[in-house]
This record gives C-alpha cells, sequence and structure tokens, in this order.
C-alpha cells in the first residue's frame, strides 16, 4: 500500500514503461511545468495539444526544453480540446489532461456522446486523493467538483470509482465512511438514510471491493480518540481509506479548507468514470498538485 505521492512516484518509475498523457490546450506555464516535471521524473510521456507558439513561449518561461514534449499543433482552444479527446479516444494515449481551457469547455468534450469519452449510461465523477500531514495515509475523497446533489445511485457509483481509485495505489480493500452530520440514522437527515443503505449493499456485495460503514461524522471517519469517546464500534471509524460526501457543498469545503489552512497538504484531483482518466484540476492549483494529479491519473490506467 503506498501512504505518499513520493511512494506513488517511485512505482510509476519503477515500472518498465511510461504511460502517456495528452494535455488539452496545454500552452500555459502552470502545465507545462507540470507535465515537464512529469517528463523529468519518469512518471509519464506527455503529448501537449495547443498552439505551438503559446506553447514554446510557456517553455522558454519555464526553462523548459521543448523537445521533451510531443506538440499537436492547434490555433484554436475548442478544436484542441476535441482534438485531444480523440487522441485520448482512440488509444493515441492513455488519458488526458485539462491545460488552460475552462472546466465546461474540457468537460463538454468528454460528454461528447458521438466524440466523447463517457461510456453509454456512464457517470463522471472527481476523485479528490489527499496527502494529510496528521493523518496515517492517503485520503481518497468525492464528489468535490462534478456531481452537485448525488443521489443513492449516483452516491454508490462516487463510492464505487473511490474504491477503484484507492485500489490503484495498493489498498486491497479500502474501507469507505458514508459521510452525515451524525452517527445515527435519522428520518430528518436523507443523508444519514442513504448512508446507511450504502454500507448495508457493501456488506451484502452488492457494492463490491471495500468495507463501508455509515452514517458516520466526519470526526470518527478519521480520528481514533472521537471514536473511542464515543464508543463507536465500526471496522472503518477512525481508519478510513475513502471519505464518500453527502453533497458537493460538504466535500468542496473539505477540500478547500484542507487546501487553504492545513501546512503541507498535498492533493491531486482526477475524473474518473470515462473511458481513460482525466486530469481534472483548477486552473490556479500550483504545479504540485497538478503533478500529483498526474501521477494518480497514470496509476489508474
Amino acid at each position: 500500500m503506498l501512504t505518499t505521492f513520493e511512494q506513488i512516484y517511485a512505482e510509476l518509475r519503477s515500472r518498465g514503461s511510461r504511460k502517456r498523457m495528452v494535455a488539452a490546450w496545454g500552452v500555459d506555464g502552470h502545465t507545462v511545468a507540470a507535465a515537464g516535471k512529469a517528463v523529468g521524473l519518469g512518471l509519464a510521456d506527455v503529448t501537449l495539444v495547443g498552439d505551438e507558439n503559446l506553447i514554446a513561449q510557456a517553455c522558454k518561461d519555464e526553462g523548459i526544453d521543448i523537445s521533451v514534449f510531443t506538440i499537436v499543433h492547434n490555433e484554436n482552444e475548442m478544436e484542441s480540446i476535441k482534438e485531444a479527446v480523440r487522441m485520448v479516444r482512440e488509444g493515441e494515449g492513455d488519458f488526458l489532461m485539462k491545460g488552460l481551457c475552462s472546466t465546461d469547455k474540457f468537460l463538454r468534450a468528454i460528454l461528447n456522446k458521438e466524440t466523447g469519452l463517457l461510456p453509454p449510461k456512464g457517470t463522471l465523477t472527481h476523485c479528490t486523493t489527499l496527502e494529510i500531514p496528521s493523518y496515517h495515509k492517503l485520503l481518497f475523497v468525492g464528489d468535490v467538483a462534478v456531481i452537485p446533489a448525488p443521489d443513492l445511485k449516483q452516491k454508490q457509483i462516487i463510492m464505487e470509482c473511490l474504491v477503484k481509485t484507492a485500489q490503484a495505489v495498493g489498498i486491497a480493500k479500502p474501507k469507505v465512511a458514508i459521510l452525515a452530520a451524525t452517527e445515527q440514522v435519522l428520518p430528518s437527515q436523507p443523508a444519514s438514510i442513504e448512508a446507511a443503505i450504502l454500507s448495508k449493499m457493501a456488506d451484502r456485495g452488492q457494492i463490491k471491493g471495500c468495507i463501508a460503514d455509515g452514517p458516520l461524522a466526519l470526526d470518527v471517519a478519521i480520528d481514533q480518540e472521537s471514536v473511542a469517546i464515543k464508543g463507536l464500534v465500526s471496522p472503518v471509524a477512525g481508519d478510513a481509506d475513502c471519505l464518500l460526501f453527502p453533497n458537493i457543498e460538504s466535500g468542496n469545503v473539505f477540500y478547500k479548507a484542507n487546501s487553504k489552512l492545513v501546512a503541507g497538504v498535498r492533493q491531486s484531483g482526477i475524473l474518473v468514470g470515462a473511458k481513460a482518466p482525466c486530469v481534472l484540476s483548477s486552473r490556479a492549483d500550483s504545479i504540485d498538485t497538478k503533478l500529483n494529479s498526474i501521477a494518480m491519473a497514470a496509476m489508474s490506467v
């Protein structure tokens, strides 16, 4: 089981061959810098799709030799995104990355029924991986960015995607905490009822490959002292690998609180559920976050 991003980097370097990433409209300094580091560290090979002049300028600004990349020249942002998606769909790349383009354009190309990457009746969700200094292992969190108010079926899909991502870093049977405001099942709190249903579905094998419990409040999901104080008996409490949030507001606040208030936190963000992993980080995210995201996508192929 890998417990840090540095261990993930080492695992990728130890493999015999690199996966190829295709960056859609990868013309900005942050994308080029993260992609250049990924190549230099042996994490992936990289194709940048976009205006070659802008890419050349970004490489010059970041002090990166442009020859480390394969460049597919396209001066139009939307056409570059479509071309990058096509390349991954047709096997010319193993996973996709969002460059300087907006998230809505990136998702529109992925979700296109004729030319995109989503399988029929598929659901796209976002998986965040957090390396928090005060926690003893990586945390896999969803959904903080794509599905606003997941229903029971969507929560099952998010949960399955979290499990799949955790398994990609060697966690054979991830422990999933299905979160609500309380450990009690209360009719007044629908999230607690759905958490109990999902937990029972996992117990009966309807959701495979994990150990799940819920509803759990956040404190008992990740803190052994809180578990002891509350006297909770649970196979997951205090040792969760995955956190399933009831809605995008709670998940997004958790993600941003960690990113802005927790010293030394490291994170990544990828889209799961498409035919290939897709690196989705904010245009304002750090180079480190984008590099971690590339590593997680390469692990998930």
